[in-house]
């Protein structure tokens, strides 16, 4: 029996979702030149496969996985490969990518591909089918998805938990998904359950979308091996951690992974693409992105191929004027980007644009109050603002061996409620980086 446990603290942010959530998804154009990047994942780049010139047909494959950590990259449209050249990603560094410029008069009809029974594989080449498809996680991680399909050594999995929450504001794409296409994603768990040799599946979604939880009873009809369980709508409720807590009762122990009590945890619209995809032994091109915001004329849940250059995307949904600053992802967890010449990758869930209204440039930040509010709302019971203190004195190891920082999932929680609008979460996410480069040169010097 499930807990029916809530996860303590979170916060309550504005939904936004009122502009997209009824909206259902709509294709966007393809662009004039796509623009896949051989690291759209967590792990190792893809290795391109093709050539400058040569033409591919939409779903071939063009790119090869870098190793088992690493997925294989596919054509997102017929077309030709103009070049294989660097260019700029989310993060502000140049990245390798391949150039692809489709056909303006090909039905763009996905052409690679045969059918194969899931049914007859195995575990292990359900895993191995999986990487073949380049999914990753798409609930904005992309941690390869096939790994997550591995049943982790010594370890036994009873437990698929399928994650439906999207408690981040504005963004509705998982909403549409499984209201649009529940077979899918309950196909798709059963293909998690039989590769995990799970008993059952359990699918989570917030109360606030009862048309979701509808779709997807009707779809599971009257079979008893998965569940749909509505949970208090509370952010940050779509962090595994705490959906696992609020179902099961159950905490994930710190350092570890669901996996080490029993869970494996999957985004809907991740089962959703391979549920799809897999019986057809094709390639991910393509993906749904909320886009959305006060500075669009046009927002929408758009299936957009991979690739899409994200000016050319903003224009379709009629980016006006107004437009101000551009985040990928939610205004809690996104990051706001500082140029529009970048693709949409697999990890894209969402593109926020606010308007100048609603952008506040040059608020002053002051000093800790140590009022205690981030310590309230801190879903995993962290101090940030002691982590906060010790990053503005450049402790990161400190931060990390005393203070539990790796724990942090970077919700955005105790920045949110800090009366000083002191930045945390950056501060945080810099020191991570520091002790992974510091860790990095005491591996170069122990090899050395």
């Amino acid at each position: 029996m499930l807990n029916g446990r809530r996860f303590s603290r979170g916060v309550h942010p504005p939904e936004s979702k009122e502009q997209t959530s009824h909206l259902p998804i709509r294709r966007l154009p393809f662009a004039p030149v796509l623009i896949v990047p051989l690291s759209q994942h967590t792990g190792a780049p893809a290795v391109a496969i093709v050539r400058e010139g040569q033409e591919v047909v939409r779903g071939e494959p063009i790119a090869k996985a870098g190793g088992f950590v690493s997925v294989p990259m596919h054509a997102p449209a017929t077309g030709r490969i103009e070049k294989i050249a660097l260019a700029p990603s989310a993060r502000g560094d140049l990245a390798k990518a391949v150039y692809l410029k489709p056909y303006p008069s090909a039905s763009q009809e996905i052409l690679y591909g045969a059918p194969q029974d899931i049914e007859q594989m195995t575990p292990e080449q359900i895993v191995h089918a999986v990487q073949e498809t380049g999914v990753v996680g798409l609930g904005g991680a992309a941690f390869p998805t096939h790994i997550k399909m591995k049943v982790p050594e010594g370890k036994k999995v009873d437990t698929v938990l399928v994650n439906g929450c999207e408690c981040e504001p504005y963004l509705t794409t998982d909403h549409r998904v499984m209201v649009e296409q529940a077979g899918e994603v309950l196909h798709g768990a059963r293909i998690a359950m039989k590769a995990l040799d799970a008993r059952r599946a359990i699918v989570g979604v917030e109360d606030n979308k009862p048309d979701a939880v509808e779709a997807l009873r009707t779809a599971i009809g009257a079979a008893t091996d998965i569940t749909v369980e509505a949970v208090p709508t509370r952010y940050p409720q779509g962090a595994e951690k705490m959906l696992i807590q609020a179902l099961f009762g159950r905490e994930v122990p710190s350092g570890g992974l669901p996996g080490d009590i029993g869970v494996a945890v999957f985004n809907v619209a991740t089962l959703a693409q391979i549920g799809d995809l897999l019986p057809r032994h094709q390639g991910l091109i393509e993906r749904v992105v909320t886009i959305t915001g006060p500075a669009l004329s046009k927002p929408g849940n758009y299936l957009t191929a991979l690739g899409t250059p994200l000016r050319w995307a903003l224009e379709q949904a009629g980016c006006t004027d107004e437009a101000a600053s551009v985040i990928l992802g939610g205004p809690m967890m996104g990051s706001a980007i500082g140029t529009l010449d970048v693709p949409i990758t697999k990890g894209v869930t969402g593109i926020l644009v606010l308007a100048r209204r609603d952008v506040k440039n040059h608020r002053p930040i002051h000093p800790c109050i140590r009022c205690g509010a981030c310590v309230d709302v801190c879903p995993l019971y962290l101090n940030p603002s002691r982590l906060g203190m010790l990053a503005r004195k450049e402790r990161y190891e400190e931060m990390e061996t005393e203070f539990h920082l790796n724990d942090c999932f970077e919700c955005g929680c105790c920045s949110y409620v800090c009366p000083s609008r002191i930045p945390l979460v950056q501060y945080f996410r810099i020191s991570k980086q520091m002790n992974r480069e510091r860790k990095a040169r005491e591996r170069a010097h122990s090899n050395a």
